[in-house]
């Protein structure tokens, strides 16, 4: 099985810490050349330093803000003149919780251009080279909730099922040019996001942080939450060679929570 990224460069959004931080970390072990992306310069500067060069891997960063698509088109574009682009992992942090009946129209129009407008810029900017390179793996990082809605999620629902359906659009586009699309649904995992969720939960039953970590384990059959780096290993399978005829996928990583098939 060809697990080698050898050769291949990456660009990994939000990289700084969490998931992104866990693929950046997984892809160059594989011996992928990787571009981080974020908007904190110092913690760009603290990861690029620790990747693995163990195959003469070279790393670098770009410095953007997605809430902000412009800056990252320009970004984006300014990279791949000067660098063929493999693989793409689009992963940005989710939107606030809350009821749908309480959002208002900002949020939506935040959260679809900090997702959906920002993926899509940066996987415009990419494909021409992924096509010139006969190579080309792209992975959006999203929800369950594309398969099942979550509670208290109502503008993150919306946008992850926005950014599935646009995924398997481009999948059926692009994979006559060995270009792969798929999505990657992260149950519960430890990261940021998790703690502001189960803080929101303690909040709102008014019960302690370690009562709404349990509450919500309990709903995995696993008992426990993720770790970033479990998902990180899907993703990185996912972009190697060896999984050249899997696209077009949503593929839960979650313990079992989903209760779909």
């Amino acid at each position: 099985m060809n697990l080698s990224l050898e050769g291949k460069n990456a660009v990994i959004c939000g990289s700084t810490q969490g998931i992104g931080l866990a693929i950046a970390e997984e892809l160059a072990l594989l011996g992928a050349n990787c571009t981080l992306i974020a908007r904190n310069e110092e913690g760009l500067k603290a990861i690029v330093r620790d990747l693995d060069i163990a195959l003469r891997q070279q790393h670098g960063y770009l410095i953007a803000d997605f809430h902000q698509p412009g800056e990252v088109k320009k970004i984006i574009e300014d990279h791949v003149n000067q660098h063929p682009v493999h693989i793409l992992i689009n992963n940005t942090g989710g939107p606030p919780g809350g009821p749908i009946t309480e959002a208002t129209e900002e949020a939506f129009l935040d959260a679809f251009n900090q997702h959906l407008i920002c993926n899509h810029i940066l996987a415009k900017a990419v494909i021409p080279s992924m096509k010139k390179e006969k190579y080309g793996r792209i992975i959006n990082i999203i929800s369950t909730s594309v398969k099942i809605p979550l509670k208290n999620l109502g503008v993150s629902n919306t946008i992850r099922g926005a950014v599935a359906s646009w995924a398997k659009t481009m999948a059926n586009e692009l994979g006559v040019y060995n270009i792969t699309v798929n999505n990657i649904l992260p149950g519960y995992t430890r990261t940021q996001r998790l703690d502001s969720i189960i803080a929101n939960l303690a909040k709102t039953k008014k019960i302690s942080i370690a009562d709404a970590e349990k509450e919500m384990q309990q709903d995995t059959p696993m008992k426990r939450f993720g770790e970033p780096a479990e998902i990180a290993a899907m993703a990185a399978f996912l972009v190697t060679p060896a999984a050249s005829y899997v696209n077009g996928a949503s593929i839960p990583v979650d313990g079992g929570r989903t209760g779909s098939i």
